[in-house]
């Protein structure tokens, strides 16, 4: 399969004879980056804001999954998992949905706007993940240091940082942190950075832990 990054929170999953999946578009005029102009079947909202709502963007007939549930589209196996959804005093809290995406047996996690560390019985339910999209620029969603503490949980084979400033964001992302803090509390001096992920199969994952950043693409 091929996992391609369009900015924010923004992936596109790819594998020959299945659906294809477009996580968390966003509106670029309250984002950042370039308007996106993606095709898929399936485009995943985790939470409704505009920088992760815009399904407008996405062309063809897509399945639009916005919340929690089992869903089997096309051959990809989903699972939305809400972590928040409530009100707080009289703050009402945006609901969260995380995806757990399972690609021919390759599960991809997307964490969405994930703004809490999760139960030890929550992470045994989501089973083995095989690749996390983390979000790692804080905002309203995790910070490098709960970032780092999350992928200790999860023990995903593959991490992909996701939701933290770039140049090419402008001034509209200056609440989010640029992602050398991540890299910090990660303690890497070296991390690979590569146009998309490809993997051909689950052997090919590595036993250790391994951060991959992904070169932002105009969509």
């Amino acid at each position: 399969m091929e996992i391609t990054w369009y900015g924010h929170s923004c992936f596109k999953l790819t594998e020959r004879g299945l659906a294809t999946v477009v996580t968390d578009p966003y509106d670029h005029r309250q984002v950042g980056y370039e308007a996106l102009k993606l095709k898929s079947d399936i485009v995943t909202v985790s939470h409704d804001t505009a920088g992760h709502n815009n399904v407008a963007a996405v062309k063809g007939d897509a399945h639009v999954i916005n919340g929690p549930g089992e869903f089997e589209i096309g051959g990809v196996f989903i699972t939305g998992v809400q972590t928040n959804g409530h009100t707080k005093g009289e703050v009402k809290v945006l609901r969260n949905t995380m995806y757990l995406f399972d690609f021919n047996g390759i599960n991809v996690l997307h964490l969405g706007d994930l703004n809490r560390i999760p139960s030890q019985t929550e992470v045994e339910d989501l089973g083995p993940i095989d690749v996390a999209l983390v979000p790692v620029g804080g905002g309203g969603a995790l910070s490098a240091i709960k970032a780092t503490e999350i992928i200790s949980l999860l023990e995903p084979s593959l991490v992909i940082p996701m939701h933290y400033a770039i140049p090419a964001t402008g001034v509209t992302q200056q609440k989010l942190d640029s992602l050398d803090k991540f890299i910090k509390e990660m303690g890497l001096t070296k991390v690979d950075t590569v146009p998309s992920l490809k993997i051909a199969n689950k052997t090919a994952l590595p036993e250790e832990t391994k951060v991959v950043i992904l070169d932002y693409q105009k969509g």
